[in-house]
């Protein structure tokens, strides 16, 4: 990072510099959110929570998080399925959600909707081609109902007026090929559809292309948002749900025709979410014009130095942090932080917790955490 000392940057004109590796004030200071259980713990220990803005993404005064701008995309299903309670008793509920997916969850533990632990997914809406070609009535990709009211003349002069970073599409709302693949069909079904019912999957990529691609034209015909978040999620702790090989033959060609299409609309950057270690699936994301990654999770070996070494500046690098190494003491976290300075002094790298902070953090400890790693966005860690 190349200090510029004679003034302070814009929030638009700091995270540009950061992605183009050019010189700026200090590097974005982003962060992802907590658990609800984390919150009930920092406000245990004497946070005040409604001090707080918990939705990290578009920035928060009291950590010192810059701010983000999201447009508001609805890009499901128009209309969802119906919720409905299946089954419950004292420990489990059965759900239908809107996405049509039944899954049973355990009820301890569970805080204003977010559980300890995964749901067991029981049924999905998609089994073969004849579901699929029913589903996709849901998916109609003009409907209103898709955009903010009135963003035209409400949203639209402000956008083009900016000095902060604008996103096309709020966290999770920009969904992937696999990660649609993988709601409709399931994990296990999808690992098997790709060998046993080909015609299947390849409509599935080619629709999750036109639809996106024609949800989102309407407002990339009047503005240019600075970064899109593609979210997929097709991958865990030991490597991808599917094989490059795979990859390439079903999803690439359509990634890249999405990736084309909202590039030439202006959109600076392409950048995909996806947890677990997703390295084998670097190059061909690269391929298909993706400028980034993120969260870059610790547990399943995602070092942001090394993917570094590995795949060069071309790709930016967002995450990194070991939320595991926050819940140690301070010592561990100026360990860990000052293993990244090099990474940040390199540029093209925004280093955030690798997901949400966990209730093992303390907000001491958290505290702590934004205290130092602001000097590392500074240049001024030792």
């Amino acid at each position: 990072m190349t200090p510029m000392p004679t003034r302070t940057m814009t929030n638009r004109e700091r995270f540009l510099a950061l992605m183009d590796y050019k010189p700026l004030d200090r590097v974005p200071n982003h962060e992802v959110g907590v658990w609800t259980q984390t919150a009930d713990r920092w406000t245990a220990e004497g946070l005040d929570p409604y001090n707080h803005n918990w939705d990290w993404f578009t920035g928060d005064p009291a950590f010192n998080l810059d701010v983000r701008e999201y447009i508001w995309l609805n890009l499901g299903m128009v209309p969802p399925f119906e919720v409905e309670v299946l089954e419950r008793t004292d420990e489990y509920e059965v759900l239908r959600h809107g996405n049509g997916i039944v899954t049973k969850a355990l009820l301890k533990g569970t805080v204003r909707g977010m559980r300890m632990c995964m749901d067991q997914h029981l049924r999905f809406p998609v089994e073969d081609l004849e579901d699929f070609r029913a589903l996709k009535k849901r998916y109609i990709a003009g409907h209103q109902s898709r955009y903010p009211t009135c963003w035209r003349e409400i949203m639209l002069p402000r956008w083009k007026n900016r000095e902060h970073v604008l996103v096309l599409g709020q966290n999770c709302s920009t969904l992937g090929f696999y990660w649609r693949a993988r709601e409709w069909m399931g994990t296990e079904n999808l690992s098997m559809a790709w060998y046993t019912q080909p015609e299947l999957m390849e409509e599935m990529m080619e629709f999750v292309a036109d639809f996106t691609i024609e949800a989102l034209r309407p407002i990339l015909d009047e503005i240019a948002p600075d970064y899109i978040f593609i979210n997929e999620d097709m991958s865990m702790k030991n490597g991808p749900l599917l094989s490059p090989d795979l990859y390439r033959q079903y999803i690439f060609p359509h990634m890249k025709r999405l990736v084309d299409f909202v590039k030439s609309k202006g959109v600076r950057y392409a950048l995909v979410d996806t947890d677990g270690n997703c390295e084998l699936l670097i190059a061909p994301l690269m391929d298909a014009g993706v400028d980034g990654i993120w969260p870059l999770e610790r547990a399943a070996d995602m070092d942001p130095v090394d993917i570094r070494k590995k795949f060069g500046r071309s790709l930016r690098l967002w995450g990194g942090v070991d939320k595991r190494e926050l819940a140690k003491d301070r010592a561990a976290i100026d360990a860990h932080l000052a293993a990244l300075a090099p990474l940040v002094e390199d540029g093209g790298f925004i280093p955030t917790v690798d997901h949400l902070v966990s209730p093992e953090v303390s907000l001491d400890n958290f505290r702590y955490y934004m205290e130092r790693k602001q000097q590392l966005l500074r240049g001024e860690f030792k």
